[in-house]
């Protein structure tokens, strides 16, 4: 009991950073850092116990390949523009430091009860991450959409942090829908999912990040294709006349990504146009630097491809690799994207249909893997530890309660008869052989009968 209490400190921590974390006076480490550090130590040295049930994890190839490509592109950004070396180690064990929660959460060495707890705490904490933007966003009003009146719950102290907000709600919504969707037995839990689905839909109104609708309804329709297409089809018909009744400032957002000038031509708003210049920017760094201008260098460059923009951040964290660590930066972490849907695949692949929470868990993973992807299009928060620290534990927890489905799942019978002596097997296979020898084939109960 104690080390599961130890293992969901930092689940709350990490999207807590901000209110729970001080920091502590070491550079780069705050409170969420180190007690994770404290829970990690906890875990390597707690013995057989704390093993991971399978030698190499299913993303540790792909992590360990982006983490060597982070590091080249440190070397990089060291050798052609030298800055400040401690901001430069800072920003790089941001990059490695939080996708290590992964290796922690596969080895918790809890059974299958503690690991289900330690999910369901994980969704809590994210629910109630959702309350607080419910409460910013009554605090603000849901009226006319003003830029600087969005919520950002834990993520941060203005608006400025909005999307990321928004993409950690639309993150942890699929899981919330498949658990509404799939179990049908346990009404309880049915009952929280759908009251965890309704914080996260409003949460995300109240941030106004228009990417994170879009991931909210595709992770919502494609678990209902999953489900059942009829229901799909009804429940999309029946959200057309739905769209009206949404917060005006909601539909106002995203009325603005296309705009109306005098002459009455249709342009893209001020902020969806300025990424297509910065990602334009991005290709033709790119271009002049194939191998990358190295990590935490975009910012210093961009300026010469795009004066009006000098100093932004990419906003998508598709061009930031390929501009900082080249096409082998892009393509590690799309191999690693690869490797996680193949992770939750296999997982669906495992489960029993008579299983309804793996299913559950199974399929909102999935979904939560591609929420991930398609929130890191429009923004880059894949490297937010406040974001996407709680997604890799997650990961970590999914595998290694798939992996003790799995161990529970092997034919007792047959993995006893294996145990035994030969004799014993004999015995049991051919009971007159028992009964005839009961000392030698089988117990002196079993050669009586009964």
């Amino acid at each position: 009991m104690f080390m599961r209490l130890l293992l969901a400190m930092p689940l709350l921590f990490m999207p807590n950073m901000l209110h729970l974390s001080p920091e502590t006076g070491i550079p780069g480490l705050n409170l969420a850092n180190i007690i994770f550090i404290v829970v990690a130590m906890a875990v390597l040295m707690g013995g057989q116990r704390y093993r991971p049930l399978q030698p190499v994890g299913r993303i540790t190839v792909p992590l360990m390949l982006l983490f060597a490509v982070l590091v080249l592109g440190f070397a990089i950004a060291q050798a052609t523009m030298p800055r400040d070396t401690v901001e430069d180690l800072t920003y790089l064990k941001n990059m490695l430091f939080f996708p290590l929660m992964y290796f922690v959460y596969r080895r918790c060495g809890q059974d299958t009860k503690g690991t289900r707890q330690l999910i369901i705490f994980l969704m809590i904490v994210a629910a109630v991450a959702g309350i607080e933007a419910i409460k910013e966003g009554l605090d603000y009003g849901f009226g006319n959409y003003n830029e600087s009146r969005r919520a950002s719950g834990p993520f941060g102290e203005d608006y400025t942090t909005a999307n990321r907000a928004g993409v950690f709600y639309a993150m942890f919504l699929p899981m919330f829908i498949a658990m509404a969707l799939f179990f049908r037995k346990q009404k309880f839990w049915r009952l929280a999912a759908i009251g965890g689905c309704l914080i996260m839909a409003v949460a995300i109104m109240a941030t106004y990040s228009r990417q994170s609708y879009l991931i909210a309804l595709v992770g919502l329709a494609l678990l209902l294709v999953r489900r059942n297409v009829v229901l799909a089809v009804v429940i999309a018909v029946l959200m057309v006349p739905a769209i009206g009744m949404l917060p005006e400032g909601v539909t106002e957002r995203v009325a603005e990504t296309e705009q109306q000038d005098r002459v009455g031509e249709q342009h893209l708003d001020t902020s969806t146009a300025s990424r297509f210049e910065i990602w334009d920017g991005a290709i033709r760094m790119w271009g002049d630097h194939p191998v990358g201008v190295g990590v935490n260098r975009f910012k210093q460059y961009i300026g010469n491809y795009v004066p009006r923009y000098a100093g932004y951040d990419a906003h998508s964290i598709y061009f930031l690799m390929l501009a900082e660590c080249g096409p082998l930066g892009l393509l590690a972490l799309l191999y690693l994207f690869w490797r996680l849907l193949r992770m939750g695949m296999e997982f669906t692949r495992s489960v029993p249909g008579s299983d309804a929470e793996a299913k559950a868990l199974s399929l909102g993973f999935i979904l939560v893997v591609i929420s991930v992807g398609m929130g890191n299009v429009y923004g880059s928060p894949f490297f937010e530890g406040s974001v996407m620290a709680n997604f890799w534990a997650l990961c970590g927890l999914m595998e290694h309660y798939f992996g003790l489905k799995r161990k529970a799942a092997m034919p007792g019978a047959a993995a006893a008869t294996h145990a035994q002596p030969m004799a014993a097997r004999i015995g049991s296979r051919f009971p007159l052989a028992a009964r005839i020898a009961p000392g030698r084939y089988g117990s002196r109960d079993q050669g009586h009968g009964t």
